[in-house]
């Protein structure tokens, strides 16, 4: 006999934490891998943060867990909010790459939820959406940073069947694409003049920036053990973003870059008048 699935709507209660601080809890039901439910809880956040109910009912970690249980339900795809569809964003799409991440975040938090959070996933309209863009105080490549990721959501939204179309294909953002000045080319004269008046060690740093056409990301994560001066080589394997370390940022990047033997030159100069560390 076929059983119909119930909107599940979870529970939310109240617990005290060592520290004496209250947390809310909100309990559901999941289905696992062999069919059976089990009881689920995840902490929401602390009083201080949700002072009611019904206020932690509306944060994003509710509304996302709510979304993703009731992803069958048709009911689910008629009220989806653009703050539930976010949520489950960041909880099952966000990219692993810390440094995009951290973007996607930051674009997140500071300008797409406190817009459209309240507003249902079928009511964004294109112009509307462009016309948002327009009033922000921000560089035309970075607005079109924030269009590009509203339409990766609007993209799982269609995936999750929430909706049947994605507004933001229509939008424009003018400039976005366009550089907004020409690149200033110095001579190799001119980079000899400028690298001799930096200190160390951040001559070394611009002369492997300007030889190698490294990012800053790579250059400040390479390791000794990464240069092969008989080989005049070096393998770029990782990047330090926000102090942390990741992976390169395409597969192009992680490359082996031929060394020039005034550069090799250099770097060795560096590695005697520098003490000894894991990184170059």
């Amino acid at each position: 006999m076929f059983t119909r699935t119930r909107y599940q709507y979870g529970s939310l209660e109240t617990k005290e934490r060592k520290k004496g601080k209250e947390v809310w809890e909100f309990r559901y039901y999941e289905t696992d891998g062999q069919g059976k439910r089990q009881r689920r809880a995840v902490t929401v956040g602390t009083r201080d943060e949700y002072s009611t109910e019904t206020a932690a009912r509306k944060s994003p970690e509710v509304q996302a867990i709510l979304l993703r249980l009731n992803a069958e339900q048709p009911a689910a795809a008629a009220a989806a909010g653009c703050g539930a569809v976010i949520a489950r964003y960041e909880q099952e799409e966000m990219p692993e790459r810390y440094s995009t991440r951290s973007a996607y975040q930051s674009y997140i938090n500071n300008h797409i939820r406190p817009r459209w959070a309240d507003t249902q996933l079928n009511a964004v309209k294109p112009m509307a959406v462009e016309d948002w863009l327009k009033g922000l105080d921000l560089a035309p490549k970075t607005k079109s940073h924030i269009k590009s990721l509203m339409h990766t959501i609007f993209q799982c939204a269609e995936r999750w069947e929430l909706t049947d179309k994605n507004p933001i294909k229509l939008v424009r953002v003018k400039g976005g694409t366009k550089r907004l000045e020409t690149p200033r080319v110095i001579t190799p004269d001119q980079f000899h003049c400028l690298v001799i008046l930096i200190r160390e060690p951040y001559r070394t740093m611009v002369l492997v920036a300007g030889c190698l056409g490294l990012r800053v990301s790579e250059i400040v994560a390479l390791q000794w053990r990464d240069f092969d001066f008989s080989g005049r080589t070096l393998l770029i394997q990782r990047s330090i973003v926000h102090g942390r370390v990741g992976e390169v940022k395409t597969e192009y990047s992680r490359d082996s870059v031929p060394l020039d033997p005034a550069v090799v030159e250099a770097l060795m100069e560096h590695s005697a008048a520098w003490p000894q560390t894991e990184y170059a």
